[in-house]
């Protein structure tokens, strides 16, 4: 049998265990989604934010990309970014990054990957924001785990610089933003950040309206 068949058997087999547990579950579903949490993760095929974190269909609004980068630049992430804090009203954004992560080990080494050199850059520049304790680990694996570390709490950091958070933080106190880092080795999360609405911001990031109802840009 060609692989993507199975898929679709499975799919199969995955609607009869949930009808089977309550006849009406898709009906439930297709009316609308209210998640609590926005959670933006890696890519990576090993990081399924439902399955880790035990989460049903409708909970979690998921954004993936490599390396679970934070660019302000990226209007997909800022589109999603803007209708999970304005629309869906999410209490909770997640940035999961994880060890072991390609994107970071790519970032790390000085290898011409084409296009996605320019994807990679704003690792390297974690990496240069962190050089004098980075260059301290001896172990280049431990090096690595703790750049996919530091590049969650710079994630978080850029969130909280974007307008469309700071306008739900002063008018309404959330979101609430937190890193974690799931560990492929143990199967774990590993919480390691978090700000709560009105965090203080280095000033230049801080952003002032004259009408608190137009606040724009990102």
């Amino acid at each position: 049998m060609e692989s993507y068949k199975k898929l679709l058997l499975a799919n199969k087999a995955w609607v009869q265990d949930r009808l089977n547990v309550r006849q009406d579950y898709f009906e439930r579903m297709a009316s609308d989604q209210q998640p609590e949490f926005l959670w933006i993760g890696c890519s990576d095929s090993r990081v399924p934010a439902e399955d880790i974190t035990g989460t049903e269909p409708g909970e979690l609004f998921v954004h993936r990309n490599i390396a679970n980068q934070i660019i302000h630049t990226d209007f997909n992430m800022l589109s999603v970014l803007q209708y999970a804090v304005e629309a869906l009203k999410i209490k909770h954004i997640i940035v999961c990054g994880h060890y072991g992560c390609g994107g970071i080990k790519n970032a790390m080494s000085r290898k011409d990957l084409g296009l996605i050199n320019k994807w990679l850059r704003s690792i390297k520049d974690v990496y240069r924001f962190h050089q004098h304790e980075l260059d301290a680990i001896g172990s280049l694996e431990k090096r690595f785990d703790r750049l996919v570390e530091l590049n969650v709490v710079e994630q978080v950091q850029k969130l909280a610089q974007t307008s469309m958070v700071q306008h739900a933080w002063k008018r309404e106190r959330r979101p609430h933003i937190h890193g974690w880092v799931y560990d492929l080795r143990t199967g774990y999360l590993k919480d390691i950040a978090r700000l709560d609405p009105n965090s203080h911001l280095e000033d230049i990031y801080v952003f002032e309206w004259p009408d608190e109802d137009k606040p724009g840009g990102a």
